[in-house]
């Protein structure tokens, strides 16, 4: 995901809590800590339990169990166990999956930018090097994980006036494209806008290089590519820059929404549902995958490969 420039500049960070009851209520709630106390409610409400029995099947205070509901507060392992014994109807591994989350200290390659990237930065790290698959469609930018140093620099030299920390945010964004060739990679589906390719930021030459380093990620094994052109029916949605960030667990799944302001995660069953559908349609509407092994006139149709080849040209 591309990512709104400003998302990246400084911003402190929070100290991991210790794990125990009586800590102080975080002031900052990281992205997983937020999923797993979204997560918990949604258990909790689908099966029509009050707060009130939730809390007293584990032995705490209905106050007690809002906060961990809210993100405000950790939650021990014994606790999400016996929670979910509780509820019912809960799988092995999305068990599991909530132990997992509630353990983990949130620490990564990420962790040396703490405090020297803003918060959504770290936490779309986060969600990056945690999912099986990223899926992600963008109408004017290139996404982020693809996105070359030049390109970079380009956009994050239209932020007026320049702040000290640009270079660690172009620093991370770099980094963060390590999750495309690391250990056991996500598979990355990206939609791009015909749009996106068009606009030249930086000027010809980045674009070039940034159309012609699409067709050597596409040759990824993980990586999977394709345009939405201009002449394709649009449709609702078709506007809105997003990433479904999968990991093992489906229901566990986040689409992160870019705002000028804040990231809009959604996470509720209904709006994983409805992106999931929204993404068929894109890829369904786009232009074949760019496919760097297989000639452009031998597709039984025009690609995206044939239309990047046609800007390179223009360029």
């Amino acid at each position: 995901m591309a990512g709104q420039i400003f998302h990246f500049l400084h911003r402190k960070s929070e100290p991991q809590p210790r794990r125990d009851d009586t800590l102080a209520l975080r002031t900052r709630i990281s992205e997983r800590q937020r999923r797993l106390a979204a997560e918990l409610r949604r258990l909790r409400e689908d099966r029509g339990i009050s707060t009130n029995d939730a809390a007293a099947a584990i032995g705490i205070k209905a106050p007690f169990l809002s906060k961990i509901e809210a993100g405000r507060t950790a939650i021990a392992t014994d606790r999400i166990r016996r929670l979910c014994d509780f509820y019912g109807g809960i799988s092995a591994p999305h068990l599991e999956a909530l132990v997992a989350m509630s353990e983990s200290d949130g620490k990564g390659w990420w962790s040396a930018y703490t405090g020297r990237v803003t918060q959504y930065a770290l936490n779309l790290a986060e969600l990056e090097a945690s999912a099986v698959s990223l899926c992600s469609y963008e109408p004017l930018l290139i996404p982020g994980l693809f996105q070359t140093e030049e390109y970079i620099r380009a956009l994050f030299g239209d932020v007026q006036p320049r702040h000290a920390t640009t270079e660690d945010a172009i620093a991370f964004r770099l980094e963060r494209q390590r999750t495309l060739t690391g250990e056991s990679p996500p598979a990355v589906h990206a939609v791009i806008h015909e749009a996106a390719l068009r606009m030249h930021y930086g000027g010809p030459g980045v674009m070039r290089k940034q159309l012609l380093t699409l067709i050597e990620l596409a040759r990824l094994p993980n990586v999977t590519i394709q345009v939405f052109p201009f002449r394709a029916r649009t449709f609702l949605g078709v506007s809105t820059p997003f990433l479904y960030a999968r990991p093992p667990v489906e229901e566990l799944a986040t689409v992160v929404l870019e705002h000028p302001n804040e990231p809009i995660y959604r996470d509720t069953q209904d709006h994983l549902s409805q992106y999931r559908v929204l993404f068929g349609r894109l890829k369904e509407s786009a232009l074949l995958p760019i496919a760097p092994s297989t000639a452009p006139e031998a597709q039984a149709v025009p690609g995206s490969l044939m239309l990047i080849q046609h800007l390179l040209y223009d360029l």
